[in-house]
């Protein structure tokens, strides 16, 4: 017998209905007309009576169609992001009303959930600086000095605008400048950022004189040119240029240091660049940087650095986050600084989970082998399918209100959306974002692909710098490498492509019927959102196919 649930008569019925938990769950079910009582619907909802415009359909025969997660990966299987597919739903609104706001840990709002992973190829002052500037944020390194992270750190907050270059600077009494990759150098007293503007050298006027040998820099540099605060927004810095003619113009701290050169030619290609968003901004009205540490006795001092220089979250970095050293770092830094969000990992059990954060982690990485350059589950044997680990520690933490970071795997906007969709509240990317512009180091070409290099930090060549820390192997007379160093070709700058990446992901929730990030997940818990597992043929068939040559473009 099938029994009426309701109609949406008009939108004022259906906007107080929307106000009833399990709205997704409402809007879904929409234009499904009238059902059987099942336990994919609320109880306190069977009563509602309206009619629907579409044929009828029963709740048992949707349940037919696929699995609801809490089913799917209880089965004792490991799923990846590639094994599983999320299955449509009922769409009532514009892909450009998704709402991807969320938190990156208790207390931390982001605009898109897009984080960028603490590797030293792929997080530094320039992809700290656009990161914050497109509405996510990176998290710096500590496979450096603390000092050295300590000024990175410093670096990215002194911006307000979304490039970042090392300045190239010269005394008036050299001869053969090293420009680098750079197209300008700035000439100052002695050489340094911290001294007084001169002059500055175009490499287009260095390369057309005749005897480059015989002169120092003093006789062919120009007049200087007239800097800026690093205060000044894009925007102003651009009118700046433009109102003076000039070809470029230096930004300069508070305490009068250099920190960055900005050309007509930056301006014009940060134009060419989609909108920005909304930035993610601290407390102090600066971009918002996160920093990463490890779990040493030494690293107590690295925090001390970290929170001199204004860091506004600590990420405590270890490949398995379930020991006692994280645990005691974690209690350290909330007792030492009870007002900063200290995020814990990496995780990918629900018994892992509940130990961080009853320490008190206000945030969760999970992810332990899924990286495209991590090799531990082949070496250590140890680890988790991504899908099922976001899936079950987020099951977890939710009831204790901590954010989790879906951490590697992450290959494509799809992935994403899946990550999200089974309970994380951002993606943290390492080879997604590598290669990019904003990326650390310098493009080669290596077989006629313009790449950069790529490592992961359980590499030798990493470990090397103090990274197998990470790993626990720090006092081992014998160094096992649980990463691969590689090359990852040049994406371009991260400006472009992670507004188009995000768009393909509101486009991904509005196919599944969510209108939010919240929506996702409350469509998650109450069992509508329903997945399939995916064979290899259909993972096949959902790739491209059958075709001699193709040329693939995502914008």
């Amino acid at each position: 017998m099938f029994i009426p649930i309701f109609s949406l008569q008009n939108s004022a019925t259906r906007d107080h209905i929307s106000g009833i938990s399990g709205l997704t769950l409402i809007r879904n079910f929409v234009s499904l007309g009238s059902w059987t009582k099942s336990s994919a619907l609320p109880s306190h909802l069977w009563s509602l009576s309206v009619s629907a415009p579409t044929p009828h359909k029963t709740l048992a025969a949707m349940a037919d169609d696929g699995f609801p997660a809490a089913r799917l990966f209880s089965q004792g299987v490991s799923y990846t992001y590639d094994d599983v597919i999320v299955l449509p739903g009922y769409i009532d609104f514009p892909a450009d009303v998704v709402d991807l706001s969320t938190r990156l840990s208790r207390r931390i709002p982001l605009a898109i959930p897009c984080v960028a992973s603490p590797m030293d190829t792929v997080s530094e002052s320039s992809m700290a600086v656009a990161m914050a500037a497109l509405g996510g944020a990176a998290i710096v390194h500590c496979n450096d000095a603390p000092s050295r992270q300590a000024a990175i750190i410093r670096s990215a907050k002194a911006r307000r605008i979304p490039f970042v270059t090392d300045p190239v600077f010269l005394s008036p009494s050299d001869s053969v400048p090293d420009f680098g990759s750079a197209a300008y150098a700035l000439v100052t007293e002695s050489g340094g950022s911290k001294s007084k503007v001169v002059g500055v050298v175009a490499r287009s006027d260095w390369e057309s004189l005749s005897d480059k040998n015989s002169l120092i820099v003093r006789e062919y540099m120009r007049p200087a040119p007239a800097s800026v605060p690093t205060s000044y927004d894009f925007e102003k810095v651009a009118s700046f240029l433009a109102g003076g003619g000039l070809e470029c113009t230096p930004l300069v701290d508070e305490e009068g240091e250099i920190v960055d050169l900005v050309t007509k030619e930056d301006v014009e290609r940060i134009r060419e660049f989609p909108r920005l968003g909304v930035p993610s901004l601290g407390p102090d009205g600066r971009f918002l940087v996160g920093a990463s540490i490890g779990t040493r006795e030494s690293d107590k001092e690295r925090l001390d650095h970290l929170v001199k220089a204004r860091t506004n979250v600590v990420v405590v970095d270890s490949s398995q986050g379930n020991s006692i050293y994280q645990l005691e770092m974690i209690k350290y830094a909330k007792n030492m600084h009870p007002d900063l969000d200290v995020i814990g990992g990496n995780v990918v059990t629900i018994a892992q989970a509940q130990n961080l954060i009853m320490a008190g982690a206000d945030g969760l990485r999970v992810g332990m082998g899924s990286g495209s350059i991590c090799t531990t589950q082949e070496v250590c044997a140890v680890g988790r399918g991504q899908a099922t680990a976001v899936y079950k520690v987020s099951s977890f933490a939710k009831d204790h209100d901590v954010p989790v970071i879906a951490d590697g795997g992450i290959s494509n906007s799809g992935h994403i959306v899946k990550a999200l969709t089974l309970g994380a509240s951002t993606a943290m990317m390492g080879s997604f974002l590598a290669g990019s512009t904003e990326a650390p180091g310098v493009f080669v070409d290596l077989n006629g692909h313009r790449v950069k290099k790529y490592r992961g930090m359980g590499s030798l060549e990493a470990m090397t710098k103090g990274s197998d820390a990470r790993y626990l192997g720090d006092t081992l007379k014998l160094k096992v490498a649980q990463g691969v160093v590689g090359a990852v070709a040049d994406k371009g700058s991260v400006l472009k492509f992670i507004p188009y990446t995000m768009q393909a992901v509101k486009q991904g929730f509005q196919d599944l019927g969510a209108s939010s990030l919240q929506s996702a997940h409350d469509l998650l818990r109450s069992e509508v959102l329903r997945l399939e597992v995916r064979t290899g043929a259909a993972q096949v068939e959902g790739g491209i196919h059958g075709l001699v040559s193709y040329e693939k473009k995502f914008f």
